[in-house]
């Protein structure tokens, strides 16, 4: 996969996304919210990648957020930085990402990561939510996921009072699963995601995707039903029976569907 703002490569089962405009901050414009969300639907539709991880280029930025230039002049839909198209695609993406931040995750970068579903770091690693103070905010992902993670009295003085953190900070309150020298950060990332994909991969989706049907509404709630509990059903013996039944224009034999 070629692209212009991320870079893709794959090792083995794990799969790594890398922001890369260092020169900007890792910052994501509308084509990096594109890229990556396009990245991710082409890994959903493979079976070679198990573990997807999320880093920045360099080793000073993550991702201090997003920039808006090129964007049209308008209050609709095309004048807004298109993020939730790509932490949506984290979200539902079957399989686990994880994110490796090698520096600053600021503003939005710091709720690129709270998608994620596990965040390594690097020990000098600085988190940060500083829209307020630029008149900005997430009351989406940033918010929830934050509470979820933190606390509400918590998540409330990082909104509002805009602290910098630093890694071992960030593990303490629970915001990151783990800090590492900085070193040794892209090691230690291989580890992480190969341990994760040892595990049984559609053991892995059920489980993310029960996590997320709390706050998915129905979309959630389907998505564990139809794409998950639904297909381990299709594979039953009740299933199977009733499949070759209605195909052979017979009755079913209930005492083929197993207890």
């Amino acid at each position: 996969m070629s692209f212009e703002t991320i870079l893709y490569e794959e090792d083995g089962p794990i799969g790594t996304i890398t922001l890369n405009r260092p020169d900007d901050g890792n910052m994501f414009n509308v084509t990096m919210c594109h890229e990556i969300r396009d990245c991710i639907e082409q890994i959903r539709r493979e079976t070679r990648t198990r573990v997807v991880v999320i880093t920045g280029a360099g080793d000073k930025f993550f991702c201090i957020g997003g920039r808006k230039d090129g964007m049209e002049d308008t209050i609709l839909y095309a004048g807004t930085l298109p993020t939730l198209e790509m932490y949506d695609a984290i979200d539902k993406l079957q399989k686990p990402v994880i994110a490796s931040v090698n520096g600053f995750a600021v503003g939005g970068g710091n709720v690129l990561q709270m998608v994620c579903d596990m965040t390594i770091a690097k020990e000098s690693a600085v988190f940060r939510q500083v829209g307020p103070m630029m008149g900005s905010f997430d009351a989406g992902y940033g918010t929830w996921y934050l509470e979820d993670m933190v606390g509400k009295k918590k998540a409330k003085e990082i909104w509002f009072n805009n602290p910098k953190m630093k890694a071992r900070d960030a593990l303490a309150l629970g915001l990151i699963n783990r800090v590492v020298p900085d070193d040794q950060l892209k090691q230690e990332t291989r580890t992480f995601a190969l341990e994760t994909a040892e595990r049984g991969p559609f053991a892995l989706a059920s489980v993310k995707a029960a996590f997320n049907a709390r706050h998915g509404g129905v979309s959630g709630l389907a998505r564990m039903a139809h794409d998950l509990l639904l297909r381990s059903y299709m594979e039953s013996d009740e299933s199977h029976e009733l499949s070759e039944a209605f195909g052979a224009k017979r009755k079913a034999n209930p005492a083929k569907f197993g207890k």
